[in-house]
């Protein structure tokens, strides 16, 4: 089932939901909506689910006019954040309740419901729950009931509505790796929407970023992180140190730090770089083009340390993440003096008047700076 959305358009009121959003959506794929409060994933995903239609635009399944299917006949299981379970109604016949309220023809006989329910809660690992009552799970177990229940009915395509948001971190850890051995496992198409982007970049085989009702950027989780298109994902993925780079003679500069030649040909004077922590280089040779920094803080968080930098020619402050295992390695300690630069960076120009211009980024890297 390959689904292709095409210009949608969604307002309510003066409010922009989606703003000529297009996608692609492959059979089997794991895509993730990945956006802040109020940027068009949850509408989008009602629309796919039949609970909302766009004022413009076209939703195609394989071809055909999927808009035009009511939402009964899309077969599609959705589990939102809430879980949304009958409290009166044992976990059995919760799972069950969708194929039960099915039309009588399309209905299946007792024993096949109550096979199916069987082999779903072993599937989702609560066999022996099946006659408690929703109150009487923890809230994982209460989640996996709702899996449990849209996949019953056999749908095509699973949309899951920020499925953990109501969870603790370490049972958010668990959820989520088990749902993506299950979306392999039955070879599914699903549509998670999150605002967690770790559980978009771990999850998913595509993401796509939006951000006031728009689609910034679509791709592997690899690329989002490593190649952000929009000066927005860069600042929404990921931690990252933004500074402003000059136009000095033929090249650029930033304090002491330089990247090399100006691939916009002179037509710029000033960009905005991205740099994440992990591309901060410590202890660079004096040979070379680097920032004076003075370590002011160490923040040590498990396997990670985060250093807190003041370098004076940017006169604002970097941070670089290591290992905390190479703390003691590199002697480092807060108020000593390091000379650091960039592994790596995203340069977006600015135009005369300040505003920065997405289409003429520059992805630059140490040894070979390359121009995107």
């Amino acid at each position: 089932m390959t689904l292709e959305l095409s210009h949608l358009n969604r307002r309510f009121a003066e409010y922009q939901a989606l703003d000529d959003v297009s996608l692609q959506i492959a059979p089997g794929e794991f895509l993730a909506l990945l956006g802040p409060s109020g940027s068009g994933k949850t509408t989008l995903l009602r629309i796919l689910a039949g609970l909302d239609y766009p004022d413009t635009g076209s939703v195609l399944k394989d071809g055909k006019d999927f808009l035009a299917t009511n939402a009964r006949e899309r077969n599609i299981g959705m589990v939102f954040q809430h879980y949304a379970l009958f409290r009166h109604l044992t976990v059995l016949e919760n799972i069950a309740f969708g194929l039960r309220v099915r039309p009588w023809r399309k209905r299946p006989s007792r024993a096949v419901i109550r096979e199916r329910v069987e082999r779903l809660l072993k599937r989702v690992q609560l066999d022996g729950l099946g006659r408690r009552y929703p109150s009487q799970l923890s809230g994982g177990q209460r989640q996996r009931v709702a899996l449990a229940r849209a996949l019953a009915v056999e749908p095509d395509m699973l949309l899951l509505d920020e499925p953990f948001g109501a969870l603790d971190a370490q049972v958010r850890v668990t959820l989520r790796r088990w749902l993506r051995e299950l979306h392999e496992e039955l070879d599914l198409t699903t549509v998670f929407v999150t605002h967690d982007q770790e559980e978009a970049l771990e999850l998913a085989d595509r993401v796509a970023v939006m951000n006031n009702g728009r689609v910034e950027q679509v791709g592997s989780p690899e690329m989002i992180y490593q190649q952000p298109a929009t000066p927005f994902v860069c600042e929404f993925i990921g931690k990252v140190n933004r500074f402003i780079v000059r136009r000095n003679g033929t090249g650029w500069a930033a304090g002491g730090w330089q990247p090399g030649d100006d691939p916009w040909q002179g037509r710029y004077h000033e960009a905005v770089a991205y740099v994440r922590p992990e591309q901060l280089r410590l202890a660079v040779p004096a040979s070379q083009p680097a920032w004076e920094a003075r370590l002011r803080h160490i923040y040590l968080a498990g396997s990670v340390a985060h250093l807190e930098l003041h370098v004076e020619s940017l006169g604002q402050p970097l941070e670089a993440d290591i290992a905390s295992e190479d703390l003691s390695r590199l002697g480092l300690h807060a108020g000593m003096e390091l000379r650091v630069a960039p592994r790596g960076a995203v340069l977006f120009p600015r135009d005369g008047q300040g505003a920065t211009l997405n289409h003429e980024r520059w992805i630059w890297h140490a040894r070979s700076p390359v121009p995107a």
